[in-house]
């Protein structure tokens, strides 16, 4: 693929603000800026103990507050006080499972949240370009084998993706409004099941993998024939920046964008192949359970053309390169002694090389 270039990051008056900082995407999203020498600032609830970001000693190493998202004085506060040009709002209840537990906050979370930052943003002329992730799940599934584009029907059938749906629709009345007022650019991005080093969540089975590996207890995988369009974390978030970029240069203005695999998607039965590849089998003792499609999509595929054409962006790993690099981040942190932070600067400089 071609270099992304995203000179135009470097010149912003202001910093980024990451909403979310301190999950999986937001501490990989920081060390990217961060190794590129952008200015960023965080909005997160605090890290839990397990964390990539608690891990890695992140605390106080940027301009931070931890404080909930539904929280809007709190929130439109750090914007005032710190002046970003640019958010990228990762902040979300992410979990499948957990939206089933607690749907309210799911939706207080992902809906009102996110209609937080965007009214934030709105009264303050300072914040010019706007990033949402939402999710693949978003999508109006039929369970046909289709990929999704980013002009197909919306529609959630569990707590989380209606979450979702619905943080769609404040994207929407808020990019309405923007036009109208002349207000900032806003783009919602929907990415696949993101994978990389350092993710310790729940329900997730490459933790879940993990989890047994180190404790040598028996995983129990669940629908392994369910597909998903696996990618490392960073391709998503450098396409991401790449929309960021291309709002700055004025080339895109409230347009949103899928960003997923190139080839099609592969069963969790491969996370657990690679898994073996990479590991070894000594360690890891898995039991397959019954697909059971009660709480989510059995298959998964994403259109992302639309960023290739508008973009220039293409994912620089397939899924089974995004995969494998995964467990290697692993085995090198477990086996090899391999500092965390040293292995995640390794991954970024990789990807630097892709899309710089």
């Amino acid at each position: 693929m071609e270099n992304l270039g995203l000179t135009r990051l470097q010149i912003l008056p202001g910093p980024i603000l990451i909403t979310g900082h301190t999950g999986f995407k937001g501490t990989w999203l920081t060390l990217a800026l961060e190794s590129m020498g952008i200015s960023t600032i965080g909005y997160s609830l605090r890290p839990s103990n397990e964390s990539l970001y608690t891990r890695l000693n992140r605390f106080n190493r940027i301009d931070e507050i931890f404080c909930d998202i539904t929280d809007f004085e709190s929130l439109s506060n750090f914007i005032i006080k710190n002046k970003p040009s640019a958010i990228i709002h990762l902040a979300a209840q992410p979990l499948v499972l957990q939206s089933y537990e607690n749907p309210l906050e799911t939706f207080n979370v992902n809906v009102m949240g996110t209609a937080n930052v965007l009214e934030a943003a709105r009264q303050n002329s300072f914040v010019q370009y706007i990033v949402a992730a939402t999710t693949d799940k978003v999508y109006k599934n039929s369970e046909k084998l289709l990929k999704f584009k980013e002009a197909d029907p919306l529609e959630g059938k569990d707590p989380y993706s209606a979450s979702k749906v619905g943080a769609e629709s404040v994207i929407r009345a808020w990019q309405n409004l923007s036009e109208s007022e002349g207000g900032a650019n806003i783009s919602a991005v929907r990415s696949g099941n993101v994978i990389g080093g350092g993710d310790f969540s729940k329900d997730r089975i490459v933790p879940d993998i993990i989890r047994s590996y180190i404790s040598r207890d028996k995983l129990v995988v669940r629908n392994p024939h369910s597909t998903r369009p696996w990618q490392h974390a960073l391709d998503p978030l450098f396409g991401y920046l790449q929309v960021l970029d291309s709002q700055i240069s004025n080339s895109i203005r409230n347009e949103n964008f899928n960003f997923g695999p190139s080839e099609k998607s592969l069963p969790v039965q491969a996370i657990v192949d690679i898994a073996f590849s990479v590991l070894g089998q000594d360690r890891l003792r898995v039991e397959y359970g019954a697909d059971e499609t009660k709480y989510e999509a059995t298959n998964l595929e994403l259109e992302s053309t639309k960023a290739g054409r508008l973009l220039n962006w293409t994912p620089a790993l397939t899924q089974h390169e995004a995969i494998k690099q995964t467990f290697v981040w692993w085995k090198k942190v477990l086996s090899e002694d391999i500092d965390e932070l040293a292995a995640c600067y390794h991954d970024i400089d990789l990807f630097r090389t892709k899309y710089l």
